[in-house]
This record gives C-alpha cells, sequence and structure tokens, in this order.
C-alpha cells in the first residue's frame, strides 16, 4: 500500500513542491481545483495550538486563511478554550492532493480538530495524532465527546464575517440546532457533511481583488435547521471522503504555470 502512495505522490507534480510559487499571494480557480501563489506557511507551534502531521508539508495558506487561523486561536484562548489542533491547510503551491481531501487547493481551508491539545502532544503524537469521535455509532447524535467547549470553539469560528462556510457531521449539525438558544445567526455557516465526525473544515471566502478565486454559489437562507438537516439522515448511506490515490482534476491554466516558476 505504502509503494502504491508513493508512486502516485511521485506522479502528482503538486505534491513535490517545496518553495512558493513566486508572486503577490492569491487563491487562483476553485477550491477543488486549483493552486496558490505566494502561499504562507503556518507557525507550527504557539502557546495557542499545534499543528498536526507537519511531514506532510500540509500547513501552508494564503495569508487571509494565516490571519483568520492567528484570530481564532488567539480568541479561543481569551475564552477559556484550551490549545488547538489545527489540521491540513494546503501545500506550498496548494494544487490537488495524492490522497484524502479534494479540496484545499487555494490556501482558503482548513481542518481544525474538535480533540484539544490538553495536555499539549508529544513530537510522535504529533505526527500519528489520534482523532476523537464526536458522532455516536447511530450516526444521527453526538457523542458524550461533544461538550460546550466544541460548541464555543464552532461558534468562535462560524462567527468571523471571513468563513464562507464550516463543514460538519450532520449529527452535529443537528444538536447544534436543538442547542443553540439567542443568536442563532451563525449556523447560517454550518453546512452538514458526512466524514466529519473528529474535525471541522473551514473554508474562507474568496479574498478581495482575488479575480481568478472561483466563487461557490451562495448558501441557502436560514440557519440550516428542520427539513434541510433532517434530509441528510434520509435516503441512503453516507458518503464520505475514502482513501487512496485520486483523479486528478482539469486546473486553470494558470496553475499549470506555476508549476514551472
Amino acid at each position: 500500500m505504502y509503494s502504491l502512495l508513493l508512486a502516485a505522490t511521485l506522479a502528482n507534480p503538486w505534491a513535490v513542491q517545496h518553495t512558493p510559487a513566486a508572486g503577490t499571494a492569491e487563491p487562483i480557480g476553485g477550491y477543488s481545483a486549483g493552486c496558490l501563489q505566494g502561499g504562507q506557511p503556518f507557525p507550527l507551534e504557539t502557546a495557542n495550538y499545534q499543528v498536526l502531521r507537519p511531514q506532510q508539508h500540509r500547513y501552508f495558506g494564503h495569508p487571509e486563511l494565516l490571519s483568520f487561523l492567528d484570530t481564532l486561536t488567539k480568541s479561543a484562548h481569551q475564552h477559556g478554550l484550551p490549545p488547538l489542533l489545527i489540521g491540513d491547510m494546503a501545500m506550498v503551491r496548494g494544487g490537488p492532493f495524492t490522497s484524502g481531501h479534494a479540496s484545499h487547493q487555494t490556501g482558503l481551508d482548513a481542518d481544525i480538530w474538535f480533540r484539544f491539545a490538553q495536555p499539549r502532544l508529544t513530537p510522535a503524537q504529533i505526527k500519528d495524532p489520534v482523532p476523537v469521535d464526536m458522532v455516536a455509532s447511530d450516526n444521527r447524535h453526538v457523542s458524550p465527546a461533544f461538550t460546550a467547549q466544541q460548541q464555543a470553539l464552532l461558534k468562535l469560528a462560524a462567527s468571523d464575517p471571513r468563513v464562507e462556510r464550516i463543514f460538519v457531521h450532520p449529527a452535529i449539525k443537528q444538536a447544534l440546532c436543538e442547542q443553540t438558544t439567542g443568536d442563532r445567526s451563525w449556523l447560517h455557516r454550518l453546512r452538514p457533511w458526512f466524514g466529519h465526525r473528529a474535525h471541522f473544515h473551514i473554508r474562507l471566502a474568496c479574498p478581495a481583488g482575488a479575480t481568478d478565486c472561483e466563487v461557490q454559489k451562495p448558501i441557502p437562507a436560514g440557519d440550516g435547521c428542520g427539513a434541510e438537516v433532517e434530509s441528510w439522515f434520509t435516503g441512503g448511506s453516507e458518503i464520505s471522503s475514502k482513501p487512496g490515490p485520486r483523479k486528478m482534476p482539469v486546473l486553470p491554466a494558470r496553475c499549470e504555470q506555476l508549476l514551472q516558476r
């Protein structure tokens, strides 16, 4: 299996880039078919967070993403939350991953784990972290691991106007629809998607002036509760990301040019 993954990695030119593409920072193309010019690395560790699996070199992003993560980790600390665990962002020039995510290609996506760095992870644990499942075995309800701390973290992230949407497991969305009182405006940005059991996926909107960044279709009006979230529990089996090599998407011409710099 390892030899197959290695061969697929070598066949993916984006996975073997080591330096950012020169030029002003700019997301190019779509979240699932794009690349990143002028990407920057996110510092691997502060008192407020730790970056997971740095050996995969998926800790690069557009400056807007780095600024957002810096704000979120500091805000979480100020609200009394433990240090965060930051998962995959993008590769140094963006582009498609060899395996795993279909998105994370333009430097505007990041995964935040629901598990906190309390206690802080050792180097060995950071290299191979163990997730904590927030969804019960019935796939319809949250597990006891999902507490007020996870809810507070999601609210902090979703309340930032730079966020375009946040993907969470439908059971988590359902639980928040039932539990949230008072301000419910932030629920609008929480979008159900199977597979997000131990982390949530933050996606920022295209930054101002990024003319070649592909804008997503707007989220429907409302908080997304009721019939909308309930529809995810009817009509078929769970959809999830399957591990293993992916078919490479067709990228914008500008992305192909980035590989030549």
